[in-house]
């Protein structure tokens, strides 16, 4: 029970803020061009091991780190990232990114999307969740949402995106993250003992 917590927040937040995201897109458009199976599985593989690499990294900045200067970066990064979700009013460009892969379907896709996320702001944000939470927590909900995104964008994307505005999507992925800010803010605030009784 105690990685229920952790696969949850990390599976709203990653699914909200990767919803419509040019990863998505990019994964609609090639499926589109080619075999959806080798698209989907190519891309949760990369995912996969970006969201590894992500809590590995905030996991062991989590014990490396004061745990007040962890908390205060996850908050800072949050609140930045929801700014720039609120901010975001159009769909990227994923022309440039839908590259001609090459017989080697699976292998192209990894690389493309891995080479494409790496540093993304939702890697960055697993590796902040997974220095105050549950790196295995993490690491299952941001990879299932990831999954399940990818599925969507390859199956059902294209529907649903004509049903609602990629803004209104960008915009729940900043409220998100900033509920995230304050709920690390508020958490920093009681390590710093600024809050009496927690």
């Amino acid at each position: 029970m105690e990685l229920l917590a952790p696969v949850l927040k990390s599976f709203m937040l990653v699914f909200i803020a990767e919803f419509g995201d040019k990863s998505q897109i990019v994964c609609m458009t090639l499926a589109a061009r080619y075999r959806p199976l080798p698209v989907m599985l190519g891309a949760i593989v990369a995912f996969s091991l970006l969201n590894l690499l992500g809590v590995t990294i905030g996991a062991v900045a989590a014990r490396w780190l004061p745990e007040w200067l962890v908390l205060a970066a996850v908050c800072l990064l949050f609140l930045l990232f929801g700014i720039q979700s609120l901010r975001e009013n159009s769909e990227d460009d994923v022309d440039g990114n839908a590259k001609r892969v090459g017989k080697h379907l699976l292998f192209s896709v990894v690389l493309l999307i891995f080479l494409a996320e790496f540093g993304d702001k939702t890697q960055i944000a697993v590796a902040g969740l997974a220095g105050v939470e549950s790196a295995l927590g993490v690491w299952i909900g941001s990879t299932l949402a990831l999954s399940v995104t990818t599925l969507m964008g390859v199956l059902v994307g294209r529907a649903m995106l004509r049903r609602v505005p990629i803004h209104w999507v960008h915009r729940g992925g900043g409220v998100l993250f900033l509920l995230f800010a304050l709920l690390a803010a508020v958490e920093l605030l009681s390590v710093l003992a600024v809050i009496p009784g927690r």
